[in-house]
């Protein structure tokens, strides 16, 4: 573009003849968590959408650069979807609208750390420039030397009414010993209000465990909860607050009858809405959605939440539902086992919202339900092992980027699991991915079923160029049995590869993702051979 041009791309009244032409707006880093920063650059025009924008990232006083993942193209959207439930029509929310910018997240930082970030933006078409910004993690929220403790007797109790500390001051409630229960704990509208290794028992059909509506800088952690609503935020939802260590059961069984949106389920083992919010290392079973966000009218600006680490089991709905996530939600490193959906995004806002080395097996309906036109999807070295469609998507969806992921699909019999199916037996079948979406790099099988693969239509290795088809269950995982029935439940198995599996060395390098791979390329899925098993669910706790 000349210079002449780029002059009139300044102009007001002009933009019509410089649409592809990027003009930079603000950068800012909302909501830190512990261990991941988000980045958001706020732009006019490249309409085309073909400008990048690389990140590199040091921790503040250190010489040394890392790489980190380009932040992704989000071009300004609104939701405008109707969604549907069995034979009932649901109206769509319509309410969120989202700017044009690029936007991404550095993981996997030390908490309590500040960074400088370098950001570097080209556009073929004009408006390159490069600009430092800087992020600092949050502190782990832990008691300090200046903290009011409150110090709970072992026994039984109705309510524990709790009430605000201050960022220099948190109040914490704890029993040191012994078994300190209660049938719901109040911390709706507090601030710096920390709960730690008590007890809550409430089975009543609509009975919630722990409410932290209104809080802020609140945390949850080595608590055990046996009710309907584990831990619920609800409108005007939290902020900051911090979910860890936890276990977490609900009421439903595995079975059949209790599958689906439709079936016969109920309760939400940490249901969220908010910014900045972290739920980490949890236990979390027998729940209709194990872990969710909230849903159309109910959302609060759902921006920056991480759900890491945890132990899902037996979700008769969905084990992770991330849907309506706004920008930088991250869902990496989950141990999903006996899951109707295994991870939701319905949809998402723009994104992106990451999915990343989450480990799936035996789940029914979908392992990736990126349904309501689901925008901004991030898909990672994910490893799913399930019935029907290994590799799937039923619904539109657009700008969703695929990477190294690992699926297995295979046989689903003649019975309807939960009402909407298992899909085909197939290794792929992704119907309507959306013309901005990619994919690529990623391995894909059928067990004890005749292959199929597709991607919007077309052959998956047309599409997959360096793809890898027709994995062998028996040689991919080492004494694992494929979950054929689903029904009862499986026990978590061990799906590291087994040595000389198609998938190793055949994914893409992807910084600040699997920057310590140890062979000639990152392997597919959720492992790096030879590497040992993340920790799932609560550390230091023997239940």
């Amino acid at each position: 573009m000349s210079k002449f041009l780029s002059l009139l791309c300044l102009l007001p009244g002009i933009k019509s003849f410089c649409q592809d032409y990027t003009v930079p707006g603000k950068i800012s880093v909302p909501y830190p968590t512990l261990i991941n920063l988000g980045v958001e650059w706020n732009i006019k025009g490249d309409d085309n959408q073909n400008g990048v924008v690389t990140v590199k990232y040091r921790k503040k006083g250190t010489a040394k650069w890392l790489d980190a993942m380009n932040l992704r193209r989000v071009p300004a959207g609104k939701n405008n979807t109707a969604s549907s439930l069995g034979d009932r029509q649901i109206p769509g929310y319509t309410g969120y609208e989202w700017t044009n910018k690029h936007a991404g997240s550095i993981f996997d930082l030390e908490p309590g750390t500040s960074y400088e970030i370098l950001l570097s933006m080209n556009d073929p078409d004009g408006g390159s420039v490069v600009k430092r910004t800087k992020g600092k993690t949050r502190q782990i929220p832990l008691p300090q030397r200046k903290s009011r403790l409150i110090e709970i007797a072992p026994g039984d109790y109705d309510t524990l009414h709790t009430v605000s500390g201050s960022k220099y001051r948190p109040v914490v409630y704890r029993c040191k010993s012994g078994r300190a229960v209660f049938k719901f704990i109040d911390v709706r509208n507090r601030k710096w209000v920390f709960i730690q290794k008590l007890e809550v028992r409430n089975l009543a059909t609509d009975g919630i465990a722990v409410s932290l509506d209104g809080s802020e800088n609140c945390a949850v952690t080595g608590c055990v909860i046996n009710a309907v609503y584990g831990i619920v935020a609800y409108k005007p939802g939290a902020t900051n607050c911090y979910f860890s260590d936890n276990v977490l059961n609900g009421v439903c069984s595995w079975n059949n009858i209790s599958m689906g949106a439709m079936g016969d389920n109920v309760g939400e083992g940490i249901q969220v809405t908010g910014p900045g919010n972290v739920i980490c290392y949890n236990r979390v079973s027998g729940f209709r959605d194990c872990i969710s966000f909230m849903e159309d009218e109910y959302v609060v600006n759902q921006t920056c939440i991480d759900v890491y680490n945890n132990d899902i089991l037996n979700a008769l709905d969905d084990a992770v539902e991330a849907d309506f996530s706004f920008s930088n939600c991250r869902v990496m490193r989950n141990r999903i086992t006996n899951a109707y959906v295994g991870l939701s995004s319905q949809p998402g806002l723009g994104g992106p919202t990451y999915f990343i080395r989450n480990v799936m097996y035996n789940v029914i309906h979908a392992a990736f339900k990126l349904k309501r036109f689901s925008i901004g999807d991030v898909v990672l070295h994910n490893t799913v092992v399930k019935i029907g469609t290994g590799l799937g998507g039923n619904s539109k969806m657009d700008h969703a980027w695929f990477r190294n992921n690992l699926a297995v699909g295979g046989p689903s019999g003649d019975i309807n699991w939960g009402g909407y199916g298992a899909g085909i037996p197939a290794a792929a079948n992704v119907i309507e991915p959306g013309e901005h979406s990619s994919f690529d790099y990623d391995a894909i099988g059928v067990y004890a079923s005749g292959y199929s693969a597709s991607i919007g239509g077309q052959p998956f290795s047309e599409v997959e160029k360096n793809g890898v088809e027709h994995l062998e269950f028996n040689q991919t995982f080492r004494d694992v049995d494929f979950p054929y029935p689903p029904v009862p439940g499986r026990s978590i198995p061990d799906l590291r590869l087994k040595p000389g599996s198609k998938a190793i060395d055949a994914g893409m390098y992807i910084p600040n993702v699997n920057s310590d791979f140890s062979g000639k390329a990152p392997d597919c899925g959720a492992y790096e051979s030879e590497q040992e098993l993340p920790h799932y669910g609560p550390r230091n706790r023997t239940n």
